[in-house]
């Protein structure tokens, strides 16, 4: 079962650095927020790079990147935070540490872009949106594609459990209020076919390296 973790944490820091940095950087950012106007306060997320889908905000470029670091909340962090820190290591092990990092954030990315780009704004209103669950969803779309196209790679207990987190989460981004379901399904389709070709990349310079 791969979603287990056993490490205690100085073998979690050396196993997993990237995810490490990566909660470090949720935790910090959620912290500076917090000291300048509160991190449920819209105008604040957005001072710090919340993605917002109407007005000038909407062309920055900086703020698919950015909103990946921003939480709405303490749950909001707590539940994204709990995600990374138990189900993404075993990606950063599989891939690498750099390539992990280029999965989780172009995940994150694309599923900003992703919102924009299909998301109908709603008359008189602007959507803020802040989180890391696109760039999780990208991890899980990377061990769903292990799961369906790489099955040797992948236990069954693991796998049964990734659809469940899957069947749950999918769920929940519609039933919620507040939800962002665009970019969480866009992260998912993001991670899918980014962990696709990062493995055929790799395999493509290992080859020509020989």
């Amino acid at each position: 079962m791969i979603f287990i973790r056993y490490e205690n944490w100085k073998s979690y820091l050396r196993y997993y650095p990237v995810t490490s940095l990566l909660l470090l950087a949720n935790i910090v950012m959620f912290i500076i927020v917090s000291l300048d106007g509160g991190s449920t306060n819209l105008y604040t997320l957005v001072k710090y790079g919340a993605v917002v889908d109407v007005g000038p905000e909407k062309e920055e470029a900086w703020r698919y990147l950015a909103s990946v670091f921003l939480h709405n909340g303490f749950n909001h962090l707590f539940f994204n935070s709990f995600s990374l820190l138990v189900f993404a290591p075993p990606l950063e092990r599989l891939l690498g540490w750099w390539r992990y990092a280029i999965l989780y954030l172009g995940g994150g990315i694309l599923a900003n872009v992703l919102f924009i780009a299909l998301g109908t704004p709603a008359p008189n209103t602007a959507t803020v949106s802040v989180g890391a669950s696109g760039a999780i969803y990208a991890v899980y779309g990377a061990f769903m594609y292990i799961a369906l196209l790489q099955r040797a790679m992948m236990d069954e207990s693991s796998r049964k459990t990734l659809y469940g987190l899957l069947v749950i989460g999918i769920i929940t981004s519609f039933a919620a209020a507040k939800v962002n379901w665009l970019a969480h399904l866009g992260g998912l389709a993001a991670g899918f076919f980014l962990y696709g070709l990062i493995i055929r990349i790799f395999k493509s310079s290992r080859r020509q390296g020989r």
